[in-house]
């Protein structure tokens, strides 16, 4: 894909933009023109090197902290992207996290932590970014999902469900939506090169894989691209699988 700057300056809000697939979305966005805020929680360092490479290749883009499970200050901070900028045009929600254990093993806190980072945060973020871009009437929405949310997966009932439940989000607001301009899409990445997959059986993984490796988190940037363009403006409510023919 050519990188293209965009007529007008979009805004991006990226959660969980400090590293692995989150990482590539933000500098993919700002290679395309987009001036995009880097959301952060913990990993300050990781988040201003990625920031620091944007603005060295030309792109734009600023730090946010805040913690998406939070809900006052998911609203803080969508309440200062607009205030900056005016405008929240793309939100990413890619803020995730795994904590893996069979579902008998499992303690209410391994439950909740995971439900809350992964799917309780899409209403946190997403609620006030929705009523801008209606009021705005275009905006993009992407949801980075998994294909264990998909078909499931042993030792994962708490992810598989998060990401599951982010699947049917994101059908139930494309539909709610629509006719404003505004496309809500989910990303279901399958097994990534990224801090994800430490402490897995990569190469056993990769031979169960059609395509005979694991992606890069450069691929799945890539599709998120697509879906904020123009071309795809008639594409809302799917889930784009990107995954080696796993699935």
């Amino acid at each position: 894909m050519t990188d293209i700057k965009t007529d007008n300056e979009q805004i991006a809000l990226v959660t969980g933009a400090s590293g692995g697939i989150g990482k590539s979305i933000a500098q993919a966005l700002a290679r395309t023109g987009r001036f995009v805020y880097l959301n952060f929680h913990s990993n300050r360092e990781k988040a201003a090197e990625t920031l620091e490479e944007i603005i060295r290749n030309g792109g734009n883009g600023a730090l946010l902290e805040f913690d998406v499970t939070s809900q006052e200050e998911s609203e803080q901070a969508i309440e200062k992207i607009i205030k900056e900028k005016g405008k929240i045009d793309i939100l990413v929600n890619n803020a995730g996290i795994r904590n893996d254990m069979l579902m008998v093993r499992m303690k209410k806190e391994n439950w909740q932590t995971v439900l809350d980072t992964n799917l309780t945060s899409f209403f946190n973020v997403t609620r006030l970014a929705v009523k801008n871009m209606l009021s705005k009437r275009f905006g993009r929405i992407i949801n980075i999902s998994s294909t264990s949310g998909q078909t499931g997966q042993a030792g994962q009932v708490n992810y598989s469900a998060s990401k599951a439940g982010l699947i049917g989000a994101t059908k139930a607001l494309a539909r709610e939506i629509a006719k404003r301009n505004i496309t809500v899409n989910a990303v279901a990445p399958g097994f990534i090169e990224t801090e994800m997959i430490d402490g897995l059986p990569v190469k056993e993984i990769a031979e169960t894989i059609p395509a005979g490796r694991l992606g890069k988190p450069e691929e799945v940037a890539a599709a998120v691209v697509f879906l904020c363009s123009k071309d795809a403006g008639y594409i809302t409510g799917q889930v784009i699988g990107i995954n080696g023919g796993v699935l």
